[in-house]
């Protein structure tokens, strides 16, 4: 199990990500997907290049990266959405992991990475509350070009989203934009409850809102225990500072129920269901 979630880590490591550099080495032979991509930034992002630069080389990096396997897994992060794999907390990763093993265990072959939102900085920040009064409408167009591309090229490829928290609203306003798109998936966990009218579940969708053990505070607008502990985390934050215990402030901030580790039954059992009915094994011989 150890080689495994670190061979899920490492591929998460390698995604193209917002900021992404120049494309691998495997991108060569790429030309007209380059040209494709290309023509589709502008639309987002006019003469900016360095944007038309980065969302090009994200889309012929993952076909890179992607060719020849079953799924293309894309974890959408909590949050700001912009925390790398590592950074994220424990439950949020034990999930990503538990769910690529689950791909494996079925017979699949999959490639898992990570997509960012946004970036760090106050200005980040308030783009993304401003993206996010309007259910990410501007970002979750961008992504969903991104996919369009991907799975145009790639005609075999299955692409499941991951997300929880904001992460699972943005997973959710990205399906909302692929609208019919049958070869994506989103599995979703806890989303905040002031998304939860503009959320629409389709036969491609898992969205669960508890964690089978207790009540998710943050879905059901449970607001007490929502207040008490974000205000809590400062002080939470900095007793273990004092204590020569730095961590992020995001561990500190401990909704009641707000958890989908995947070490919780009932997140085991959904996840794996879903997976189960929507692509059965690699093996038809091995189901049962």
């Amino acid at each position: 199990m150890k080689q495994r979630e670190s061979k899920v880590r490492h591929d998460v490591g390698l995604a193209p990500v917002e900021n992404a550099a120049e494309p691998s080495a495997l991108t060569a032979g790429y030309a007209g997907l380059q040209d494709e991509a290309q023509e589709v930034a502008r639309r987002f992002f006019g003469n900016r290049e360095g944007k038309v630069a980065a969302f090009t080389g994200r889309v012929i990096d993952t076909c890179a990266r992607a060719q020849g396997k079953d799924f293309l897994l894309i974890h959408n992060p909590g949050g700001w959405g912009n925390r790398t794999f590592e950074q994220c907390l424990d439950w949020e990763r034990s999930l990503v992991n538990g769910v690529s093993a689950a791909i494996e265990r079925l017979g699949y072959d999959q490639l898992m990475i990570q997509y960012l939102r946004s970036g760090m900085g106050w200005g980040e920040w308030l783009r993304d509350i401003r993206d996010q009064l309007r259910f990410f409408a501007a970002k979750a167009k961008i992504m969903a070009a991104e996919l369009e591309l991907v799975t145009r090229h790639l005609d075999d490829l299955k692409v499941i989203l991951i997300g929880v928290s904001q992460g699972a609203a943005f997973a959710n306003a990205v399906m909302r934009q692929l609208d019919g798109h049958h070869r994506v998936y989103s599995i979703e966990l806890g989303m905040f409850f002031f998304h939860l009218s503009r959320r629409v579940v389709t036969e491609r969708t898992l969205s669960m809102d508890s964690n089978g053990s207790e009540p998710d505070a943050a879905v059901r607008r449970d607001m007490l225990p929502v207040f008490r502990a974000y205000a809590a985390a400062p002080v939470r934050w900095a007793g273990l500072l004092l204590k020569g215990r730095p961590v992020r402030f995001t561990y500190c901030v401990n909704v009641r129920g707000h958890n989908y580790d995947w070490g919780y039954p009932e997140v085991q059992k959904q996840v794996t269901d879903f997976l189960r009915a929507n692509f059965g094994t690699a093996n038809p011989a091995n189901q049962g």
